[in-house]
């Protein structure tokens, strides 16, 4: 496998070496040993697949909280998404900013996603599915989310969004929940937690 490290810590994308003759190509698309050898979350837990029937829906954009980290590693297996994420990470030179990279089936491309960072995608075909492993199990009570359309973000979503839920139209915007939203993503809050442990050891 290629990694490439985006311009956000930790954030790489991810392109097989095909091995390609008359039958069409091999490659490999996960590899635990490779993605520890670069400090990557390599233990996944979950493996989650989703269908979108419309050309423009927009689902996103999700976190999950420190309190229950979370990284993901995003591929599209039919259709094409620009799938974009953005660091929640407070202590982060790039706080707050956002990648965008297009995953197709085509070239089977996928996104490693950090935990701590907010995550979302817009399809570009109609049906079109998303598969992607997660290093953690789903807690509820950690999820969180941002505005798709939030003009701080300033995500330039290549298409008029259609499809979107009420639950990602309805969080709210960075101007009233970032003082939440920094304390939540917080490592102080790891720190914390990891002394009243050792306390109660």
């Amino acid at each position: 496998m290629i990694f490439t490290e985006t311009r956000l810590k930790g954030a790489f994308i991810v392109d097989p070496e095909r091995r390609e003759d008359v039958r069409g190509f091999f490659a490999r698309v996960f590899c635990r040993k490779e993605f520890a050898e670069l400090g990557l979350d390599a233990d996944m837990a979950q493996v989650n697949t989703a269908m979108n029937v419309k050309r423009g829906t927009v689902r996103g954009m999700h976190f999950q909280a420190a309190s229950a980290p979370e990284a993901k590693l995003v591929r599209c297996t039919q259709g094409a998404i620009l799938d974009v994420i953005v660091d929640l990470r407070p202590e982060s030179a790039t706080y707050l900013e956002h990648v965008s990279v297009e995953l197709n089936a085509a070239s089977q491309r996928s996104l490693y996603v950090p935990a701590r960072f907010a995550h979302g995608y817009q399809t570009l075909h109609d049906a079109t599915a998303i598969l992607y492993q997660a290093s953690a199990e789903y807690v509820p009570g950690a999820e969180g989310g941002l505005r798709y359309d939030d003009p701080r973000l300033a995500i330039a979503w290549p298409l008029l969004p259609k499809a979107v839920s009420s639950k990602d139209r309805g969080y709210g915007l960075l101007d009233s929940v970032e003082a939440d939203l920094r304390a939540r993503m917080s490592v102080s809050w790891l720190e914390r937690a990891a002394a009243a442990c050792a306390i109660a050891v």
